[in-house]
């Protein structure tokens, strides 16, 4: 999205989403063959076209704000998506939440917020452009993003409570779902032909797309994995480590800017969730979080394991 092809941007972020989620119903349906789970329709469609819906508007969303914004920006705009998720639970599901959460919740969001304040935010891509207006659509994607996407997570978790679906076969039914409005999308816009000429006259575009779609599904099957081997506590802390490092690493690759206030500002960020993973692992978290999630000799994924595997079925 920020990188020219032969001096030519791809801009069609629709096309990208349809490209995720088409390969993801195949993985869905050969990871529900391999396990045994069922892949027949358990639960009303429109169930399933909601969290569709609100899954392929976000990822939209995310993709166009790399237009606009750095890669790091966005990165850090996953992080400050938790204040949005725990007040949506909160509607939706009548969550409660300690004290000691919303104090993570609070320095997360306040390190955020002085990372955007504090230093350069805009795309490489538009740096010959107006970059402050550039920054303002990007974060304002961005705050959409974060608002569909705190929808999607427990929207996602009353389907697995209220009718006992598989992770696969959520997976299978909703991603459909996703590729059919990505499809039809595309079709009503008149970008399908586009995209698909443009990958015709630069096929690094659809080699990059290839690695992108195949990339973000294994990650699911790691997630998955890893939750059932180790535990929510470990997953969670794994992810922390992967946002430091995608940041760090995008830093380093495509030689972003970075303030000494942004650097402090990221040390806050990552401080407060490395200290949500640290008092977990050391035994604030229940028993239950910090062991083995899924029994080993059989298919079945219990609520726990739902609710955490929800949270990421968006990747």
């Amino acid at each position: 999205m920020s990188q020219p092809y032969d001096g030519a941007m791809f801009g069609d972020s629709v096309f990208l989403v349809f490209c995720n989620r088409f390969l993801a119903i195949w993985f869905g349906l050969f990871m529900a063959k391999v396990k045994g789970e069922e892949w027949k329709l358990n639960a009303p469609v429109w169930r399933y076209m909601v969290v569709s819906l609100s899954n392929v508007l976000a990822t939209t969303c995310q993709y166009e704000a790399l237009k606009y914004v750095s890669f790091p920006v966005q990165m850090l705009g996953k992080s400050f998506k938790m204040m949005p998720v725990m007040l949506w639970g909160i509607v939706i599901s009548s969550k409660q939440y300690k004290a000691k959460e919303w104090g993570v919740a609070l320095a997360v969001t306040w390190g955020v917020t002085q990372f955007l304040l504090t230093g350069p935010i805009a795309s490489p891509s538009g740096e010959n452009d107006d970059n402050t207006n550039n920054s303002i659509k990007g974060l304002l994607l961005l705050l959409l993003f974060l608002a569909l996407d705190g929808i999607t997570s427990p929207m996602q978790e009353k389907l697995f409570k209220e009718y006992g679906l598989s992770k696969y076969n959520q997976m299978l039914w909703v991603n459909l779902c996703s590729a059919i409005v990505s499809l039809i999308t595309l079709l009503s816009t008149g970008t399908l032909f586009s995209a698909l000429a443009f990958c015709g006259q630069h096929p690094a575009l659809l080699r990059d797309a290839a690695t992108l779609s195949i990339a973000q599904v294994s990650s699911q099957w790691f997630i998955y994995s890893q939750v059932k081997e180790f535990g929510a506590v470990v997953f969670a802390a794994t992810m922390n480590v992967r946002q430091l490092f995608s940041i760090i690493t995008s830093y380093v690759e495509y030689g972003h800017y970075i303030t000494g206030l942004q650097v402090l500002s990221l040390c806050l960020v990552f401080g407060a969730l490395f200290f949500k993973s640290y008092d977990g692992l050391m035994g604030s978290s229940s028993d239950r979080e910090r062991q083995p999630l899924v029994d080993k000799s059989g298919p079945t994924t219990p609520p726990e394991v739902k609710e955490v595997l929800s949270q990421e079925h968006r990747l």
